[in-house]
């Protein structure tokens, strides 16, 4: 009988408990530095603490310590803050009657006199989101947004509206929403007026589908006087704050042209921001404005061209597929505008197989008389891409070239060519696309039908580029001598085939 495999023996990690004992130990240390003013005193704290958010957040149950980690919390430190703040953040919403300990001392936080203490400690006390504990979150969150420092005041801001969702009634009674209102329009901080915006359009969303009164002041927002206000502001505003301003002004209805080429003079330089973001929520806007006035479409997408453009190679394939996209919706508006600019929509080797694919489409769409002889040139270089998908749409974008009818002799050359390389899924789309060009083009069927009928039928396997090889080999059979014996080739083979594509042009074509 084998013997039983040695036991592991794992030593616990110094900062991690392994039993209730170590927990023990943590809880005993906290309480002898409780209320200790001794040199040393608070980097002692700041090891004990780590070691308490460390094993919070490895999911070790650590709430027995609650009483401590509030005692301790009576400094100045503001590390020693944050994580108490850390910590009873995580553990009160569970924990309703631990959470109740809490509220004399966040309260007595939101007095202190350092602001950083203050705003940090109406965050956590807003947190909690303990319901039954929302009426000591009235008199912090009006003091907060009554503060002299714009840091207490944003986060008082964020405050009120998790407040709301806590008890909307606590919230509207308070009149905290007219509060907001005002700070809106009158705050000296533009984060504080972003954080009002933000706040207000939530909840008078939310309201304004029960009260008659939040829906009125919810079109407030979409007032001449509140956008033209945000938009002399919005270079002072952070990014995401400009983000959310031009959300708001693309909703705004102006009342004649003049004020629409205000709006966007006043946004003009707003195109040649650094975040992709801003640029693109600012095309939004002119593009929104200028929806139903089609005599100067053309003058808008030629000015948000560029910026679109330098937005598809600055940023990540996400981004670049993202920006492609809405791009594409303009080129297949007004492809003439971007015409000249086909060699952005060249696609490169390192690219991800979405992004060459729109561009593919992007370059059919621009192909006109000057540009078509260098963009089939390219789409040609990718017929032999090791991305054989993308190999395959490169050859159907020339089919859609030639067929509208731009400089059609150069393009026929190139199809005949991609007959003779010696790859059966370029041989395929090749064939398909050769029986298009016929039908429309039967003047070329001379050059045509001379490559065709050197190509032998045992190398084409698809089922689309063998039923265009049989309605060739019928419809030029007294051109092709050879076209019965082929025929003959692939009735040999009819019982293996299934496809019934196959079976209508046999059916067409087997007489000659």
């Amino acid at each position: 009988m084998a013997p039983p495999p040695p036991q592991s023996h794992r030593s616990p990690s110094p900062s991690q408990p392994s039993g209730k004992s170590e927990v023990s130990d943590l809880k005993s240390q906290l309480r002898q530095l409780a209320g200790s003013r001794a040199p040393g005193a608070d980097d002692s704290k700041r090891d004990l603490f780590k070691k308490v958010i460390s094993n919070m957040t490895i999911g070790i149950d650590v709430s027995s310590l609650f009483g401590e980690m509030v005692m301790c919390s009576a400094t100045s430190d503001i590390v020693l803050k944050k994580m108490c703040y850390l910590y009873v953040g995580n553990y009160a919403k569970g924990n309703p009657d631990l959470a109740l300990l809490t509220i004399n001392f966040l309260q007595r936080d939101c007095k202190d006199e350092d602001p950083m203490i203050r705003g940090l400690a109406l965050r956590s006390l807003c947190s909690l989101r303990v319901a039954n504990l929302v009426e000591y979150l009235v008199g912090p969150l009006g003091s907060g947004l009554k503060d002299n420092n714009s840091y207490v005041r944003m986060v008082a801001v964020i405050g009120v509206l998790k407040l709301y969702h806590i008890s909307t009634s606590t919230c509207i009674d308070a009149d905290f929403p007219a509060t907001l209102k005002h700070l809106l329009l009158n705050d000296p901080d533009t984060q504080v007026v972003a954080n009002c915006l933000s706040a207000l359009q939530e909840i008078w969303t939310l309201e304004s589908s029960t009260s008659e009164e939040a829906a009125r002041e919810r079109e407030t927002l979409l007032s001449k006087p509140v956008v033209y206000y945000l938009l002399n502001r919005i270079k002072e505003f952070s990014e995401w704050a400009q983000c959310l301003v031009l959300e708001l002004v693309s909703k705004y209805i102006p009342s004649d042209n003049s004020e629409i080429f205000d709006i966007m003079n006043l946004l003009e330089d707003r195109l040649q921001h650094a975040n992709g973001a801003v640029v693109l929520a600012t095309i939004k806007v002119f593009l929104q404005l200028t929806l139903s006035m089609a005599d100067v479409h053309q003058q808008v997408y030629e000015r948000i061209k560029a910026p679109l453009l330098t937005q598809v190679s600055s940023g990540s394939p996400e981004q670049s597929y993202a920006v492609l996209s809405h791009l594409h919706l303009l080129v297949m508006r007004a492809p003439y505008i971007f015409s000249s600019d086909y060699k952005h929509f060249y696609c490169q080797y390192n690219e991800p197989s979405y992004v060459k694919k729109l561009k593919l489409e992007m370059l059919t769409a621009v192909a006109n008389e000057s540009n078509t002889y260098e963009i089939v040139t390219e789409l040609c270089e990718y017929a032999a891409n090791v991305d054989i998908p993308i190999a395959r749409e490169s050859i159907r974008a020339v089919g859609k070239i030639a067929l509208q009818q731009y400089d059609v002799n150069a393009i026929v050359d190139r199809l005949l060519q991609f007959l003779e390389m010696e790859k059966d899924y370029v041989t395929s789309e090749a064939l398909v696309l050769v029986k298009d060009l016929l039908r429309k083009y039967p003047q070329w069927s001379q050059d045509c039908i001379a490559v065709v009928g050197n190509i032998s039928s045992k190398n084409v396997q698809e089922p689309k580029a063998k039923a265009a090889l049989i309605w060739m080999l019928g419809e030029y059979s007294q051109d092709m001598h050879d076209a019965p014996y082929v025929l003959e080739s692939l009735v040999e083979n009819w019982d293996e085939e299934h496809s019934a594509e196959d079976s209508t042009f046999f059916i067409q074509h087997i007489k000659l």
